[in-house]
């Protein structure tokens, strides 16, 4: 079979499943791979014996012949009955869509109760996006969009671990368990350099300092982790 590429940022399935596989979530699990472009992450968990299904907004590009991709607009209501998944997986998918209200209600509906919700996603409040944010108006991992074109690969959204947490809590979920992929040189430097002023001000300022947490100072990706909370609906 031809090699499937991901259509992601280098490296971002390989660091996505270290973590994942750190997980120890069962193989006897239901999987959706939301978002799943040409499949190849779909690959991976069937090589891996979960009950992997898969669904994307352009299902034509899918490659995986063992799986059924399924269309899928993830900012309207999911063809899914309530209930039906242990785990849903979203690869550098956030990032892509505008209705994250709709994207946790339907993900919260269709995973059962205890559910987990693993989202990979840029990390919008490094040291590094922070810094491109002054100089150029673009956070990291996000540029000028191109009027007009609607085709779903551009970033349109960016959300911070706070957003996040507050759009879970709202849709039955508990708030997130979070990791990195790696850490930057470049927000290391900065870091090194800026983090004592950043102190002194969150503390004149009496500014929560979640955002400056050390892993989410220094990380490219962030890996989110959001555990169902609701009850069974029948």
């Amino acid at each position: 079979m031809e090699e499937i590429k991901p259509i992601t940022m280098p490296e971002t399935h390989k660091k996505f499943l270290e973590f994942f596989k750190k997980k120890s979530e069962p193989a006897n699990l239901k999987v959706l791979d939301m978002g799943a472009g040409h499949g190849a992450f779909t690959k991976k968990l069937f090589d891996m014996d979960y009950d992997v299904h898969a669904c994307d907004l352009f299902p034509e590009l899918f490659k995986f012949e063992k799986v059924e991709c399924k269309k899928v607009d993830i900012t309207d209501i999911f063809p899914y009955p309530d209930n039906t998944f242990d785990l849903v997986i979203a690869i550098e998918v956030s990032e892509h869509i505008l209705d994250h209200e709709t994207f946790f209600s339907e993900t919260s509906r269709i995973l059962k109760p205890k559910g987990k919700l693993y989202i990979s996603t840029p990390n919008i409040v490094s040291m590094k996006s922070r810094m491109r944010f002054l100089f150029s108006g673009f956070l990291y991992s996000f540029n000028r969009l191109e009027l007009g074109n609607y085709d779903g690969l551009q970033h349109v959204a960016s959300l911070t671990l706070d957003q996040y947490n507050y759009l879970a809590v709202k849709n039955k979920f508990k708030p997130a368990e979070f990791e990195i992929d790696r850490k930057q040189k470049t927000s290391q430097w900065l870091q090194f350099f800026l983090f004592p002023a950043m102190y002194i001000y969150q503390k004149i300022k009496r500014i929560d300092n979640i955002h400056n947490h050390r892993k989410l100072l220094l990380g490219r990706l962030l890996f989110l982790i959001f555990m169902n909370d609701k009850t069974m609906v029948k």
